[in-house]
């Protein structure tokens, strides 16, 4: 599934509709801490040979897939279409009607989009069944995608760099450069290889909604392997959101609803999806009216300087 692009499903009354439950995830996993030659914190799933004082911690969690789903409900001679929304981040929807019959039709200058708050439910649409209606009829679809349109990017924000803070990676790609990022979702994402298993942190504060985790294939079939990329998504305070993408198979150590911090390890890189190599791909995107949009970033720097990433360049990361 392309989890940048509008979800759609289609339902027709008096048809009842097919629950979608929300599969439970669990893993366990080993974290090791311990400073690196510079003192910084060193946080990785992968034993150390040579250090002595090393803080082992062993994580688990067990969570529950967040949905989004538009139900009816029939109360009388009224029909009541609501939206459930689990994820942890407002949710853009839109309903159309494909067709109606003995059902009061909504009006043709009414525009059926709703934003739906984060962990809510909210009534969408009310519509009578006409009296003389013997068998009413509804052919109904609705798409929608994270994000409130009304969000405003604040362009003047800065990022850290999102690896460990003394260390420097190349910049495969960035703007305006375009092998790969060729669709609105990705003009402005950055491409950093890194070795897999480094550690990936998180660049702005907030609050994560999607993850995938258990993808483990890596390759240039763009149809077998784009939806196989392990990815993490999160919102911040101003409504814009963050993907991590290419992580490495199980190694994400956040779930949907946590908060991070900027600076926050939450996962290795990896080689997992679309991908000719090992990296990182990094991107800040917004909801633009159900589609999902890049957004220019740029990383904080020295002191109070500021970096623009530029294909074959260097970005090092600053605390």
């Amino acid at each position: 599934m392309d989890r940048s692009a509008p979800i759609a499903t289609k339902w027709i009354l008096p048809i009842a509709i097919l629950a979608i439950l929300g599969v439970s995830y669990s893993y366990a996993q080993t974290l090791y801490k311990y400073r690196g030659e510079d003192g910084e914190w060193i946080y990785t799933d992968q034993r150390p040979v040579a250090q002595k004082s090393v803080e082992i911690r062993q994580l688990e969690s067990t969570f529950v897939e967040p949905r989004f789903s538009v139900t009816h409900d029939v109360i009388g001679r009224t029909i009541e279409f609501v939206a459930h929304n689990d994820f942890h981040v407002a949710i853009e929807v839109r309903l159309e009607f494909l067709e109606i019959t003995g059902i009061e039709y909504p009006s043709p200058d009414q525009v059926l989009r709703w934003v739906v708050d984060p962990r809510s439910d909210q009534l969408l649409l009310s519509l009578e069944i006409l009296q003389s209606a013997s068998a009413p009829f509804v052919d109904v679809q609705y798409e929608y995608i994270p994000g409130d349109p009304t969000a405003e990017y604040r362009p003047d924000m800065t990022y850290l760099a999102p690896f460990s803070a003394g260390r420097d990676f190349p910049i495969t790609q960035a703007y305006p450069d375009a092998i790969t990022h060729r669709t609105l979702d990705s003009v402005y994402a950055v491409d950093i290889a890194m070795p897999v298993g480094t550690d990936v942190l998180a660049a702005r504060d907030g609050i994560v909604f999607d993850v995938a985790s258990d993808n483990y294939r890596g390759g240039l079939d763009h149809l077998r392997d784009g939806d196989a990329a392990n990815i993490v998504r999160i919102v911040h305070d101003d409504g814009t959101l963050s993907l991590y993408a290419h992580l490495n198979w199980n190694s994400i150590r956040v779930k949907p609803g946590d908060h991070v911090r900027a600076g926050q390890y939450i996962a290795d890189s990896g080689n997992t999806g679309f991908t000719s190599g090992p990296h990182l791909h990094f991107a800040v995107q917004r909801n633009a009216g159900l589609k999902i949009e890049s957004l220019p970033v740029v990383f904080k720097g020295a002191s109070f300087d500021s970096v623009v990433p530029a294909t074959g360049a260097t970005l090092t990361a600053y605390p």
